[in-house]
Formats: structure tokens, sequence, C-alpha cells
């Protein structure tokens, strides 16, 4: 495992967008490593060998299930995050080391809502975010305070401030790095957050 990678669960769609960016720049600005299934494009790899491989890497672990709506063209529901969650709660008791625990966070829209249709996971500290970003933001900072009390960590106040700069900038800045602001691939997603990171405040709370 590597100590300081995040292994971030959740949908990647339009309508997801905005929290998922919150979840990446929060890891970020904590000095962490964020990790997801979207960060290679490699047709030699199965999508779940890399899954669990990324999982077999990242000690910490945050899983959005709150999408679970009936799919509009096939009336099904989507059990990606869920199943990966599984993956990583397996992977926690089978891959146990003395030196690194995993630990993970669950997020929802609201924190009781998963005992209508993930009941086995009763135990598990749910925190909600209600589709809003800076409650995503607060869930995820605090939950990486909490498990790595040795580091020092923004508040949840700057982390948001900043987020907001950077979402209401976000097409110029993204521009004057010479990307394209729409759908930004993983890679160049990771590079806009850290180049803002490191010109903002958030960079010299870490010090």
């Amino acid at each position: 495992m590597k100590a300081g990678h995040v292994f971030i669960n959740c949908p990647f769609d339009a309508e997801y967008e905005r929290i998922f960016h919150a979840l990446i720049f929060t890891v970020m600005a904590c000095d962490f490593a964020p990790r997801c299934a979207v960060e290679e494009d490699n047709a030699m790899e199965v999508r779940l060998h890399k899954i669990v491989r990324i999982i077999e890497e990242c000690p910490l672990g945050i899983h959005d299930i709150s999408r679970t709506e009936l799919d509009t063209i096939h009336q099904l529901p989507r059990f990606n995050m869920p199943f990966e969650l599984g993956i990583f709660i397996g992977a926690s008791h089978i891959l146990k080391t003395r030196r690194l625990r995993r630990r993970a966070l669950v997020l929802d829209r609201d924190r009781y809502r998963y005992q209508k249709f993930l009941s086995d996971i009763a135990g598990q500290d749910i925190r909600s975010h209600d589709d809003n970003p800076g409650k995503a933001i607060r869930a995820a900072r605090d939950w990486l305070a909490a498990n790595c009390q040795d580091r020092k960590l923004p508040s949840t106040g700057l982390i948001t401030r900043e987020f907001e700069l950077m979402t209401a900038t976000m097409t110029p800045f993204v521009k004057s790095l010479g990307l394209h602001a729409h759908d930004l691939p993983f890679v160049d997603l990771k590079r806009v957050i850290g180049t803002w990171i490191a010109q903002s405040p958030l960079r010299r709370s870490l010090l």
C-alpha cells in the first residue's frame, strides 16, 4: 500500500461532476493523492483488475453510494459504487498489514437512506452530503483529519473558499494552462487542481 493514497469511488457523470471535483480538490488540498478507476486509459487491462490493483495500493477510500436511481432507458439501478465499496471492505479484511490499516468514508445523500438498499453495511459511519459540494468537502476533510492526526490540514472554510474561487474561474484558468475545460481527463483535472493549490493559501497552510 502507498501511504497517503485515497481511492475515490463515485459516479463520473455530468450531474455529479461538482461533487467529484470537490472531493478531488479536498484530497489534494490536504496533501493526499487521489486515485480512481478513470485515472488510466489502458485497453490492455480489465477494468475490474485495475480497480482491485488501485484498491490494493490505497489505505484510504471515499465511497459515494448516492447514485441508485433507475436508469431511464433500462429501468435498472447502478451497482458499481456499492460493488467497489464491497471490494474495498473485503480488502481491508483479507489484505491486512500491521503498518497500514484501510479506512473508509461512506457518503450518501441522506445518512440513513442506505438502510433501504444496502443494509449489510450497517455499523459503518455514513455521512450525508445532500448533493452539496460544500458538505462533501466538510465530510471528506474532517474524515481525513480524524484518520491522519499526525498531519496538519487546512480548515474546511479555507478549502471551500478556494474550491469555489477555482470553480468560478475554471474556464479561463484551465485555458491558461493550455487545456480545455470541457470533459477534463482525470490526469488533467489533477494538474489543474494541483496548480491552483500551489498558488493559493492552501499550500502555505500545510507548511
